[in-house]
């Protein structure tokens, strides 16, 4: 059986302010889903936020790009968004960017990520195993990081350096700045590591889109790597990106997966998009109330069984007490970058903060700036 994984994430309204869905938004998703899991159109689903981001988790066998999957995803969103509208919520159809998309809703504003794989619990995979990660008041490239060093470093990923994956990895860089279509570079990692390192060094401009096996062509990551801002031509929110991870056996495990997020790595983010601060993990459904608006991620982990469904319950990774000092490391390193408030390196480059409102303020004042009189004094005398 060929399988899909499919991950589609939207903010369409939010609690209080930009924290969490309702409750009655997330019931009414989850209702569109199991209707389409009973007509056939999904094999599974399953439902989460992380803070004020509704992700959709799906099976099936439709392919990636599947317009009646991306529909789904996106009926879903819009009822949820009746709900968010009636309730009076904050942000309502906030990232549903286009009127009506006809098919596939990559680039209408949801974050999407997909891939497929031969399903059979045989050969090189006899148990299929994945994660889902989720992030909320971030840029598309808060990724970048971590998946290197668990697909490019044996210090993170002691793995690497086993027969099945010594020859590396294949990593798909896409320059999110190319507004025309997805211009991608493939580069092989570890012989193009550091060419690989100095792309994914600009969070905002380059991002990973997939990662695949060397040894095996297995397509093993998946990444939204989208720009709102350069969708709609202004700001919206942040990009909030999902990615989907295959792992175990002929790819890193779980824990060198992971391991990379306890650097608490700082993201561009935060309130109005428009800071540097580090990403915290967090646990499923975590709403985002703390001081600073901080940059935040979640991990779920299922396995699959013979049919295409979710195997018993769900791993929530970053739900874990070992997890609660990387989550104090990441507020001191919040608490000292905000203290340098709107100076340097605290905030994002004027590139990336002109689609917030900034254009505005610094736009009205560059007119008023006038050439220096550089005339001698005695001649202006």
């Amino acid at each position: 059986m060929r399988l899909t994984l499919s991950v589609i994430k939207a903010d369409v309204g939010s609690v209080g302010g930009h924290t969490k869905p309702s409750s009655r938004m997330i019931a009414t998703v989850e209702g569109e889903v199991a209707k389409a899991i009973c007509n056939g159109l999904l094999i599974d689903g399953f439902i989460c936020h992380t803070g004020d981001d509704i992700a959709i988790i799906m099976t099936h066998t439709r392919g990636e790009g599947s317009s009646d999957v991306h529909q789904l995803a996106w009926k879903s969103f819009l009822a949820a968004t009746s709900v968010a509208k009636t309730s009076g919520l904050y942000g309502a159809g906030q990232d549903l960017l286009a009127d009506a998309p006809s098919g596939n809703i990559r680039g209408a504003g949801p974050g999407v990520a997909e891939l497929s794989f031969d399903h059979s619990l045989s050969g090189v995979r006899p148990a299929e195993s994945f994660m889902v990660f989720a992030a909320d008041k971030c840029g598309p490239g808060a990724y970048n990081l971590p998946l290197y060093l668990a697909f490019a470093d044996p210090m993170y990923c002691a793995g690497l350096m086993l027969p099945p994956m010594i020859k590396g990895f294949r990593f798909h860089v896409i320059d999110m700045d190319n507004t025309a279509g997805d211009s991608l570079l493939e580069l092989d990692a570890p012989a193009d590591s550091y060419d690989i390192a100095a792309l994914l060094r600009d969070n905002e401009r380059f991002g990973i889109d997939r990662i695949i096996s060397r040894t095996h062509g297995e397509v093993v990551v998946a990444v939204s790597a989208q720009r709102l801002h350069a969708i709609a031509g202004k700001y919206t929110g942040k990009d909030d990106p999902v990615a989907i991870v295959r792992n175990q056996g002929i790819f890193p495990a779980p824990e060198e997966i992971i391991s990379p997020f306890a650097k608490a790595h700082f993201v561009g983010g935060d309130a109005r998009g428009s800071h540097v601060m580090p990403l915290m993990p967090v646990p499923l459904n975590t709403p985002v109330t703390g001081m600073y608006c901080l940059p935040i991620v979640s991990c779920v982990g299922f396995s699959i069984d013979r049919e295409g469904r979710f195997a018993e319950s769900y791993t929530d990774f970053f739900d874990n007490p070992a997890w609660d000092e990387v989550r104090r490391r990441a507020q001191r390193k919040a608490i000292e970058m905000r203290s340098q408030g709107w100076s340097g390196a605290a905030m994002l480059p004027y590139s990336e903060l002109e689609y917030g409102g900034f254009r505005d303020t610094v736009s009205g004042l560059l007119k008023r700036f006038r050439l220096r009189d550089d005339r001698r004094p005695e001649a202006a005398e």
